[in-house]
This record gives C-alpha cells, structure tokens and sequence, in this order.
C-alpha cells in the first residue's frame, strides 16, 4: 500500500506532533533514495531549520525518521550535509579502480611481439620486452620493459589483448555440383522424399550401425533401412531397396549436405532412376525438418541410443523391411495439419481429429492416387496388405521382433548396450 502527503513539508509546528502522537505504531519507508532525500531537504528548508531552537530541531528530526523511514544516524548525516552545503543530495556512486599503467599502445606491441615470437612462455617474453628496451635502445617499450610475469599473462587475458591477435578466417564454401540447393515442391504429389541418417553411437572405437530414414513429404509414407558402414559401397544397396519399397514412383530426393548422400554413386543411381535430386540449403533448418522429426519419433523412440554394432545391421534391415515398415504405413496414424492464413497472411496449423489418418490412407485420398502408383502395384493388393491385421495386432507383432532382435544383440554383442 502507498501512502502520499500534501503539503507534509510546510505543516506547523503542532501539526507535527499531532501526527507522531498519532502514528506511533505505524511505520513509514520512502521508496526511492532520491526522492527521500529531495524531501528532506524541502522539510529543512521549509522549517528554517538551521534557525530553530534546540527542542523543535528534535520535533523536525523525529518528523523526517518517522516519515522516510531512515535510522537516527542517517538522519544526522543528511542534516549535517544540509548545513554544510545547503542540500541534500546523494553522492554519485564512483567505482574504485586502480590507476592504469599500460595504454593501449603498450597491448599493441606486446600482441606484436607476440604473434612475431609465437606465444613464448612468459620469463622468456619479459626478457625480450626488456632487450627491446635496454639492448636496442626502443623508447617504446620502456614501460613493458618493467613487466611483471603474473601481470604479462593478464595483458594476454584482457579482451583488447585478444581483440588484437585474434584471426578469424572464414569458412571457405567448396563448389559441389552434386544436387540442387534448393527445397523441393510435390504439389501434393507424393514421391518426394526426405532422406536423413541416424547413426547409433560408437563404443570404444566401434562404429554403431547407420539408420537411413525416408520419409514422403506428402503422405508421410516411410521407409527405414539399415547400413553397416556410411560408405557408398555399403549405402547404395540400402538405398536401391529403400526406393524399391515405396509403392509409388519416386520423383524427388531431397537430403542434407552430408558427404554419405552428396557423392557421385548417388547422383548416377538417382539419375539413372530419373530422380530429382536437392539438398538443404544454408540456414534453412526446416528443409529437412519432416524427416528429422521422424528420426526422433520413430527410430530413437523405439530402437533407442544404445550402442547396436555394425554387424547386426543385416537383421536390422530385415526387421525392418518386414515388420517395422509395414506397421508405420499401415497401421501407425501420422498428423496432417490444416494450414489456413490471418490477414496479414500469417501460417498458422491445426490439427483435428479427421486429421490423424496412416500414409496408406492418406495416399489413397489424393486426387488420381492410383496415378501416382508403380506398374506392379496396385491398390487391391494394398488393401489385402493393410486389412490382413489390426492396427494393435501388427503393433503386438512389430514389438515382439524387435524384442526378441535386441535381445540377441544384447546377447552377441561384445559390449552391452546402454539402454534400448
């Protein structure tokens, strides 16, 4: 609660005894320091203090403790600063600080020497700064001349030190004619992929094996494999049985800019299936964003962090051609947001529940799906596919094999795994 007074600095003499007699167990606390003390001397002034006796001066200086709050001593002091200057005023406050013996210059020569004698120990420094001086007759140096070895390594500390001699070199961009930088557009087509890797950790020494995530950017349709090495002699048959498990016509390959996708063995494969190839571009974290998020929702999720050794990479990827796939395109329902725009033309998403649909169905909703479609795949034949089971009983399924696949990891596998 806050309290103000009119007119508190002008009130008489039994006014003011009035009001402590009537407030002795209320207490008061000014709020800001400059605004108590410009009070108080207003009180002073206006109560000619300095010329009252010496009864009333102890009425006026009751008044000003009651009223901001301040102890007698502080009191006393303000009231001795008011008869010596005539105010109150309170002091600037001024930070101590030692006087400073080495200019800027002096950082200037000490970083030059330094980058011409590459960071010699510190005696061996302070016997070149006093050579400069004494030996070669370099006014310049007289003051570094008298350097101590504890003071030597805080002018190197200093942030005007290491504004001097530091040296950023910027990254040098290598032109790689692999793949457009750009971020590809389906139009609602489906074929367009997102592709991205998920390693699975080293152990002392031992590379993990690699995942390698495909993800539709229209029906969210995915495809996970698995390669033992990064290498393009592992990679490329992994991706050849990726692309062979889409049940639609692949038209775009979009992935980062990583050495194990931008490579010649690649590029031929995806030109040779006349495939569009694109990478992320710089700064646009959201190229890539769909397929990132599935490597957290689905891969780390239910394979996990632990270590899984490069060997198992083989049963890795049969597990997931025959069950993992299966059940994330047929069974596992995926959210397709509702994206309208405000006025100013601002995105904004919504998610409900008709929204919430498996890439199967979301394929076989696109206008002329069965278009889209490869020559020896057809509709009927997805459908038996996705009808031979329940959602639960394919998830019961899926769940099983991967247990029962960890499990012998765990079993085979030199170095147990963190977790799963």
């Amino acid at each position: 609660m806050q309290i103000r007074m009119q007119n508190s600095e002008v009130l008489t003499v039994e006014q003011i005894n009035d009001f402590l007699k009537g407030t002795e167990g209320v207490g008061f606390v000014g709020e800001k320091k400059e605004e108590v003390y410009a009070w108080v001397e207003r009180v002073l002034v206006a109560q000619e203090f300095i010329q009252q006796d010496k009864k009333l001066r102890g009425t006026i200086r009751s008044y000003v403790e009651k009223v901001t709050g301040l102890s007698s001593a502080q009191v006393t002091r303000l009231i001795r600063l008011f008869r010596k200057t005539g105010s109150v005023e309170a002091k600037a406050y001024r930070r101590r600080a030692f006087m400073r013996i080495y200019t800027d210059g002096d950082l200037a020569l000490l970083a030059e020497l330094d980058r011409a004698h590459e960071w010699l120990s510190g005696p061996a420094t302070r016997r070149i700064l006093e050579r400069e001086y004494v030996c070669f007759g370099k006014a310049e140096y007289a003051r570094l001349a008298q350097l101590s070895n504890g003071h030597l390594y805080n002018l190197r500390a200093s942030a005007g030190y290491r504004k001097l001699v530091s040296v950023y070199q910027p990254t040098q961009p290598t032109a790689v004619s692999i793949g457009e930088r750009r971020r590809p557009e389906p139009e609602g087509r489906p074929g367009y992929l997102r592709v991205d890797t998920v390693h699975q950790g080293d152990w002392d020494g031992a590379k993990g094996v690699y995942h390698i995530n495909a993800v539709d950017a229209v029906t969210q349709w995915q495809v996970v494999g698995c390669a033992s090495r990064i290498s393009e002699a592992y990679l490329q048959p992994v991706l050849e049985t990726i692309l062979h498990q889409f049940p639609f016509r692949i038209l775009g390959f979009h992935s980062d800019n990583g050495s194990e996708y931008i490579n010649q063995a690649v590029a031929k494969l995806l030109e040779k299936l006349l495939i569009e190839f694109t990478k992320s571009r710089a700064n646009r974290s959201q190229d890539n964003a769909l397929v990132e998020g599935k490597n957290g929702a689905v891969i780390r999720k239910l394979i996990g962090y632990g270590h899984i050794a490069g060997e198992h990479a083989e049963a890795l990827q049969k597990f997931y051609t025959a069950q993992l796939n299966p059940y994330l395109n047929f069974h596992r329902p995926c959210g397709f947001a509702t994206v309208s725009y405000d006025a100013r033309g601002k995105r904004k998403r919504v998610y409900k529940a008709e929204d919430y649909v498996t890439p199967y169905e979301k394929l076989k909703a696109l206008p002329e799906a069965a278009g889209y479609l490869k020559e020896n795949v057809s509709f009927a034949r997805l459908d038996q596919q996705a009808s031979s089971m329940s959602d639960t009983e394919c998830a019961k399924r899926m769940a099983t094999a991967k247990a029962t696949l960890l499990r012998k990891v765990k079993t085979e596998s030199p170095i147990p795994p963190r977790f799963y």
